[in-house]
């Protein structure tokens, strides 16, 4: 059965094997959380590997993470593997994409869940008994050409809306990339500096979502 549609709706455009964006979406579900149930969280397909022509580089976004774990995260990412990174992650978004067509709750548990498991389980969620087993968890059937269609759909969409990476919020009429982390490096990329910016998302999320009576 599908579930009740919220009166508002988060727009969020991610990879599955990014880091920032398991912790921006945490960051963004305790927001709503004070702000109650009627705000929803779409997680849209933006796979990286498609993005940059290449698969995510495992040893990267490990050593990201455990930046993250060290400056603003640290309880994640504890158990993470960096032998169990997916080579792709097109078959986790698709399923994530049968997901929202059965409800947003559906959906936003899904995501959430399936980078639960590779960033606090260490699980390859590219490998086909753990994606049945997720699609067992959540009574769903395995993706099929439709899902994977819509893949390809919102990936489109997301170059056409101007997405500059993962994850990036779109609310009403307006939009942020990563607007709860600040993040900053050298030019090679190193030293990398992570400051949380809870009160810039908030400041986004209080300009864009409509105020319950």
């Amino acid at each position: 059965m599908a579930s009740a549609k919220p009166a508002q709706v988060i727009e969020v455009f991610a990879d599955v094997t990014c880091p920032f964006t398991h912790v921006g979406l945490a960051s963004l579900a305790e927001q709503l959380r004070r702000r109650g149930p009627h705000v929803g969280i779409w997680v849209r397909s933006w796979p990286l590997e498609w993005v940059n022509g290449r698969p995510m580089d495992p040893h990267a976004a490990f050593e990201h993470a455990m930046e993250l774990r060290d400056q603003v995260a640290p309880g994640s990412f504890k158990t993470l593997d960096a032998s169990m990174f997916p080579p792709t992650t097109i078959p986790a978004l698709a399923l994530s994409v049968k997901a929202y067509k059965v409800g947003m709750d559906v959906g936003q548990a899904l995501s959430f869940e399936v980078r639960n498991w590779l960033f606090e389980q260490g699980r390859n969620v590219a490998d086909p008994d753990t994606l049945k087993e997720l699609a067992t968890k959540f009574d769903l059937d395995a993706p099929d050409p439709d899902d994977y269609a819509t893949v390809v759909a919102e990936w489109k969409e997301g170059r056409e809306r101007g997405v500059q990476g993962s994850p990036h919020f779109f609310c009403g009429g307006t939009n942020a990339f990563c607007p709860s982390m600040d993040i900053s490096s050298n030019d090679d990329g190193s030293d990398m500096t992570i400051e949380r910016t809870m009160g810039r998302l908030a400041e986004f999320l209080d300009g864009c979502l409509i105020p319950r009576d």
